[in-house]
Order: structure tokens, then C-alpha cells, then sequence
């Protein structure tokens, strides 16, 4: 029984002391630790009472008592603690030490003046929070007495020497200097109590801010020379080490001085973090534009801050603060910093979940940039969870949704299983490809369906291919004729020599005659090359079983397919959109052909940007090759007397004004507008079409006789 009272508490301690992480602090050694039960990373401050004086052991007990009722964002955070006879062990948050920190930075490249910045703010906010509202005197502040935690903030620790600004002689403490006589160099000139109650401390505030720039202090009169204090710190930083004891400024002071215009701590990243400190009382107008401006600003954020601190704030603000999607982009630049490992455990849920949102502007956003994620989707979660929300695209009143609904097919089709590949999307390509009014995305699911062919099971590509490729050749849009001829060449390995013979050529033999020159070149490309197909089998039947070797095969990588048509797949895996301008008297064009779907007559883009490196002015074919087919980005929107071509870049500008976008009643695009002169506008539109069908009816029925009843 007595054994149990006799146990060292030390063992029962929940935390663990990592071995060989020993760094000294003042009288502490900091070690790294972690908790037993989660395995969190933690620091753990350690000091011996056998190896210490009795000064020092006073000053860590009252460091130990401090560091508990003292809570302070940047002041360094107590976790837990434990007093024994032999130790004290004092649990914060993971850190590691200023001057550590700023070696290893320095070792790869020194530290941004942007970190540093926020870093002394964030200092000299403790050190106010304790002068101004605590009435504590630090005593104790410099290098030594400041950590860094993994988001790259800087946290006031080194509590030893702190006292009361009044504190009468019983609850005194050795001075810094009484302890560590090395210490002597940065006490200021004057005698104590000659100044206002922080001068001391702001001085010791100067000395920081030499050595962060300058390296470790050599001695006091150092402090005159300037050496790498950028300039607009400079003149407040002599206000910190003047001679003028009663002439230092308040910490709070100081901070506003430097927060004015021009200041060193006037920038873009320490306004960001003083704005996600406040995150939570902002309004929603001010959350949508700080995170529309974070992602331009993000590229020169310190990599650490991006992943422990922005990242936090986006996932809370779609989790709770209803953010949508503004947060999609910031939070696709955070990912490309975080592991495989990171990236599945903290963006993926997230990114699930946004794929059930019903805002169009987010969907629209998640297609675009599919790209970026797709490789850490596992395929459960996007048969489960992620398609039957994607598929709603395919029907979508929204032309630029259905587009990019049709281009994510490529990204999501090997991970799709037998049912929603085989049944369910070939169910939505058939649909598109036949009745959608809009010629390129008729071209675009042609090219996509054979793109994705190799991951089709033998039987869904028997049935759909050569119907969906022969539809395609007879479509009014030129450039989905041409993918129908490519589409033949890029997947001639899954049909049979008899197939090949009595259905494709054919089908590619009427397009020999084709009003579109382009698409007669790829029909005839294409009947040389299946004719030297059936011309080796015809001069060596053995190579029969070797040329219709993938007829039956499996689903396959996309990569599988023969060489011999590479030039049919030249850039498979490219996604980037091509703009396809006809102009009259284009090549091989007729008045038909380049008639825009729903009427009316095509027109140049008038002042079109250069695109691929093709001037606005200068007339381009349809197609060269399937690589310079790829995806057609062309969105004609009806109801315009001149319908307009837009790249993937101006539809991508005018997705942002959604749900204001075209839709099937009323298609034409009026970005700019609100939702109330959007509904007035239509208001009136409606009104004018029931004034004009009053005026057919009155002008039908002719003029009325007198005492004639009035019917209508």
C-alpha cells in the first residue's frame, strides 16, 4: 500500500518527453514532447531544482504561477503543468525559439520582411496587453523570450522576471542581470523608476528588433548603428532606445505609429491577420471581398501561415460562415502546400460536401478546377457522393455548367464504377450529343466520349461508339462533325475488321463531300488510314486476331491505344480550351454551316483578344489535328443582333455573375446587373410581349363597329 503512495508523479505525467530535443531557454530547457492518449505535438519546459540556484528556483516557480492565469493570444498558450520536489514541467503549445527560428530561415533564404512585421506586431501587442492592462512589467523581454509556433507567429513567453508595476519589495524578484550577468547589455542607461513605468521594457523592445535584423548584440553601444533596420522602422525604432527615458512611447503607441500609412507594419499581411482575428464579427459583405483579395495576396504569405492559420479560417468560414464560393480559389492555392496525406484528411470532406451545394457559381467553380483535387478523390466517394451531384450539370439551363460538367467526365471517368459510366453517363452523352442547342458543346461531348472510350467495357462500346461518332458526323456544327471523324480515328482499335468495312468508312466516305474543307481533309486522313487497316488483313489474315486484338478487351488506360493514330490523340490529357472563330468567307465555310444554333447570322468576334497566338483579325480554321480540337469554348448566346464569342477566360469572368447568367427563358447574358433590375428588366420585357400580342389580336379582328361587343 505504501508503494502507491510513494509513486513518482512524473510517470503519471500524460505527457511524453521526446529524447535528444533539448534547447536551452533562460533557466528552462525546452524540449519537444507530445501527448500520450492523441499523439499532439506539444513543448515542454523543464527546469531541475537540483541543478539551479535558489534564485532561479524562486524565479521558475513564479514563471510557473504566471504562465497559468496569464491567457493572451500572443502570449505563449499553458496546456499543462507539473510540480515535484526534483522539477517543475510546464506543457505549452508546439514552438520553437526566435533565435532558432530565424536561423533556419535564414538558412533558406532569411525570413520576409512580411513575417517579420507580423511577428514584432504580434510582440509588441503582448507587451502592451501586459504594460496597459495587466500593469506588469516584463522585465525580461529579448530574443530568448520570444517563440514561434508551426503557423510562423511570434509568442511572448520568458514570464521569469515579470512583477507588478507597483510591487512592493516582498514580492521582488532577482533582476535578469542578478542571474545572467551576460545579460547586463540590455538594461536601458537611466536608473530604474527615472522614466514612465514601460521605459525598460520598450528599451529591451529596441534590442529585439536590433538582433532580429542584425544578429545577436554585441554590446549596448551597438544599438547606434542601424546596420539591416529597414526604413520605415527606423525613426520609431530610435524612439524605443533614446536616450529620453520619459520620451519612450507607449507599446500601444509604438504599435500605432508603425500601423500608420507607410509604416513598416502597414501591409497587406498584417492587415489579412488582423482581419482573421476578426473573422467572426465581420459581415458577410466584408468576408466575400477579403477572400476574393486573399488569393492574389496568398503567393507571398509565408508557406507555414497558409497552412495552419489561412487554411483553418477558409475551412470554418464554408463549414459555419456560409463564405460559398469566394473560398474555392484561396483554398486551392493552400492545398498545393499541404501533403497527400493532409490534403485527404483536411480539404477532401470539405470539397465532398460543396459538390451537394445548390449555388451554380460553386458548382461551376469545382468543375474548373477539378483538376487540382481530383487525384486525392478515392473512387467511393465519387460514385457515392460526388456524381449523382455532378450529373444535375448535364441538364442545367446554363450552358457554361453543362460545358464544364462535360469536360470534368474526362477527370472523373476512371474512377467512375460499371453502372454510372457504362449507363448513366453514356445516358447523358447520348442526350447532349442530340438534342443540346448548343453546337460546341455537342462537339465537346463527342470528343470526351472519345477520350474516355478506353475506360468503357467491351459491350458499352459496341453498342454507343459507332452510333455516337455517326450521329456526330451528321451534325450542322462543322467543328462536331470534325470530332466525329477524329473520334472514328482515335478509337479504330475497338472496332472489328467487319465493322470497320460495312459501318465506319461509310459513314466517313459521305464527309468526302463535306461543305467544311477541314472536316473533308480529316474524313479523308481518316478512310486512308481504316483502308490500310483492311488492307494488312486482307494481304495477311493471320494478323487478324493482332489487329482486333482490344475489340473485346477490358476497360484499359487511356494511354493503351495503338500509335499508329496518334495523330488523332495528340493531347489527351490537355484540358485547355480553344476559342473557334468563323468569319464570312471563311475557309471552306458556307452561310450554313456557320449559322449560330437558335438562329441568326455569325459574326467575327469583333475586337477578339489574341488567342493561342492567332491576332483577333486573322481568320482560323476549324481544325488541324484532335490536339487542336481539345475542347471548343464557344458560347453563343441568343438574342443578340451580333452574337459574341467568348474565351474560357471571359466565361470563366462572367461565371461570377451568376445566377444572373443565361438561362432557357431568358438566354442573353447582362453581366453587370443586380438581381432587382434583373427581375425589372425582365418585368418589362414581359410587359411589352403582352402589349405586342394585344396589338396582333386588336389588328386580326379589325377596327370595331359601333355598339360591336368588345370580346377580348
Amino acid at each position: 500500500m505504501w508503494s502507491f503512495f510513494a509513486r513518482d508523479p512524473v510517470k503519471d505525467f500524460n505527457y511524453d518527453i521526446l529524447p535528444d530535443t533539448q534547447d536551452k531557454s533562460g533557466i528552462w530547457t525546452l524540449h519537444r514532447g507530445k501527448r500520450k492518449t492523441g499523439g499532439e505535438p506539444l513543448s515542454v519546459f523543464v527546469y531541475e531544482v537540483s541543478t539551479g540556484t535558489e534564485e532561479q528556483t524562486q524565479l521558475a516557480k513564479a514563471a510557473f504561477k504566471r504562465m497559468k492565469t496569464l491567457r493572451h493570444p500572443n502570449i505563449l498558450a499553458y496546456v499543462d503543468g507539473l510540480e515535484t520536489e526534483k522539477s517543475l514541467y510546464l506543457v505549452t503549445e508546439q514552438v520553437t525559439p526566435l533565435a532558432a527560428h530565424l536561423k533556419a530561415q535564414s538558412e533558406r533564404g532569411g525570413s520576409g520582411e512580411l513575417e517579420v512585421s507580423w511577428g514584432l506586431h504580434q510582440t509588441v501587442k503582448a507587451l502592451s496587453f501586459l504594460v496597459n492592462d495587466c500593469h506588469l512589467l516584463h522585465n525580461n523581454l529579448g530574443i530568448w523570450a520570444v517563440f514561434v509556433d508551426r503557423a510562423g507567429e511570434w509568442k511572448l513567453g520568458g514570464l521569469d522576471h515579470m512583477t507588478p508595476e507597483n510591487g512592493d519589495a516582498s514580492t521582488s524578484l532577482p533582476s535578469a542581470k542578478a542571474v545572467h550577468p551576460e545579460m547586463d547589455k540590455y538594461d536601458a542607461p537611466e536608473s530604474p523608476n527615472s522614466g514612465e513605468k514601460w521605459a525598460g521594457d520598450v528599451w529591451r523592445l529596441g534590442c529585439l528588433i536590433w538582433e532580429v535584423f542584425n544578429g545577436p548584440l554585441p554590446r549596448a553601444s551597438s544599438l547606434r548603428s542601424l546596420g539591416k533596420i529597414p526604413k520605415a522602422l527606423v525613426p520609431h525604432y530610435c524612439e524605443l532606445v533614446g536616450a529620453n527615458a520619459r520620451a519612450r512611447p507607449n507599446p500601444a503607441r509604438f504599435l500605432q505609429n508603425c500601423r500608420a500609412p507607410g509604416g513598416f507594419l502597414s501591409n497587406s499581411f498584417v492587415e489579412s491577420n488582423l482581419f482573421l482575428e476578426e473573422i467572426q464579427i465581420k459581415d458577410p459583405a466584408e468576408k466575400q471581398q477579403f477572400f476574393q483579395d486573399l488569393s492574389e495576396n496568398l503567393d507571398s504569405f509565408p508557406e507555414d501561415f497558409c497552412k495552419h492559420k489561412v487554411l483553418p479560417q477558409l475551412l470554418t468560414a464554408f463549414e459555419f460562415g456560409n463564405a460559398g464560393a469566394v473560398v474555392l480559389t484561396p483554398l486551392f492555392k493552400v492545398g498545393k502546400f499541404l501533403s497527400a496525406e493532409e490534403y485527404q484528411q483536411k480539404i477532401i470532406p470539405v470539397i465532398v460536401k460543396m459538390f451537394s451545394s445548390t449555388d451554380r457559381a460553386m458548382r461551376i467553380r469545382l468543375l474548373q478546377q477539378m483538376e487540382q483535387f481530383v487525384q486525392y478523390l478515392n473512387d467511393a466517394a465519387v460514385n457515392s457522393q460526388i456524381f449523382p451531384h455532378v450529373v444535375h450539370g448535364f441538364t442545367d439551363t446554363n450552358p457554361a455548367i453543362r460545358e464544364q460538367t462535360v469536360k470534368s467526365m474526362l477527370l472523373l471517368a476512371p474512377k467512375l464504377n460499371e453502372s454510372n459510366l457504362n449507363q448513366e453517363l453514356m445516358r447523358h452523352f447520348a442526350r447532349l450529343q442530340a438534342r443540346d442547342e448548343q453546337g460546341p458543346i455537342r462537339c465537346n461531348t463527342t470528343v470526351c466520349l472519345g477520350k474516355i472510350a478506353p475506360y468503357l467495357n467491351a459491350g458499352t462500346r459496341q453498342r454507343v461508339l459507332i452510333s455516337a461518332f455517326s450521329r456526330a458526323t451528321k451534325d450542322p456544327f462543322p467543328a462536331s462533325r470534325a470530332a466525329g471523324v477524329l473520334g472514328f480515328a482515335a478509337t479504330h482499335n475497338y472496332y472489328s475488321v467487319t465493322e470497320s468495312a460495312a459501318r465506319v468508312l461509310p459513314t466517313l466516305c459521305t464527309l468526302t463531300v463535306d461543305p467544311d474543307k477541314n472536316v473533308r481533309d480529316q474524313a479523308f486522313k481518316a478512310i486512308k488510314n481504316f483502308l490500310t487497316k483492311l488492307e494488312t488483313v486482307s494481304e495477311d489474315p493471320t494478323k487478324l486476331a493482332e489487329i482486333e486484338k482490344d475489340v473485346m478487351s477490358s476497360a484499359q488506360p487511356a494511354g493503351a491505344a495503338a500509335s499508329w493514330a496518334g495523330w488523332a490523340v495528340t493531347g489527351v490529357s490537355s484540358l485547355t480550351s480553344k476559342l473557334i472563330r468563323t468569319g464570312p468567307g471563311a475557309e471552306g465555310g458556307s452561310p450554313a454551316e456557320n449559322t449560330p444554333v437558335g438562329g441568326g447570322t455569325a459574326s467575327p468576334c469583333a475586337g477578339s483578344p489574341v488567342i493561342d497566338g492567332v491576332p483577333g483579325g486573322k481568320k482560323l480554321t476549324y481544325l488541324q489535328d484532335y490536339s487542336d480540337l481539345k475542347y471548343v469554348s464557344v458560347l453563343i448566346w441568343h438574342g443578340s443582333p451580333d452574337p459574341q464569342c467568348y474565351t474560357a477566360a471571359q466565361t470563366e469572368s462572367m461565371v461570377a455573375s451568376l445566377p444572373g447568367m443565361a438561362t432557357a427563358q431568358h438566354p442573353t447574358v447582362r453581366p453587370g446587373l443586380s438581381k432587382a433590375e434583373l427581375a425589372k428588366k425582365k418585368r418589362e420585357e414581359r410587359r411589352k410581349e403582352l402589349e405586342a400580342k394585344r396589338a396582333e389580336r386588336k389588328a386580326v379582328k379589325g377596327p370595331l363597329k359601333l355598339g360591336a361587343r368588345k370580346l377580348d
